[in-house]
């Protein structure tokens, strides 16, 4: 599992590499954009479509619930979902973190 996991992640370690698996697959499937209003924000642009907003806050539902120190904002549009993670300073190396496997999962390099 990635180093860059806090301790105060109360996932099942286990449990960890399917939670990134979701993350990559959301990322690959659904991400168009991405951009760090600042150094605490990161914001990531999905299209929309059928139970897409569902599942995104379902995702996030579950993260916010093993990892308390992100805060998730899901804005849905009509043809896209802006998904807003922010995170406090000591938590700025796992939101780094977050921006590159969004940006592996579509392979290229995000702004």
């Amino acid at each position: 599992m990635a180093t860059w996991v806090p301790r105060s992640c109360t996932l099942p370690t286990t449990e960890q590499p399917l939670r990134v698996a979701e993350f990559d697959a959301l990322f690959a499937e659904r991400l168009t954009g991405s951009s760090r209003p600042d150094r605490l924000r990161l914001q990531l642009v999905l299209t929309g479509g059928p139970g897409v907003e569902e599942t995104v806050r379902d995702l996030v539902a579950r993260e916010s619930g093993c990892c308390s120190f992100f805060t998730f904002t899901v804005s849905p549009g009509p043809e896209w979902i802006c998904l807003d993670v922010e995170v406090d300073g000591a938590y700025e190396g796992v939101l780094d973190a977050l921006q590159e496997r969004a940006a592996v999962a579509v392979g290229r390099d995000l702004p």
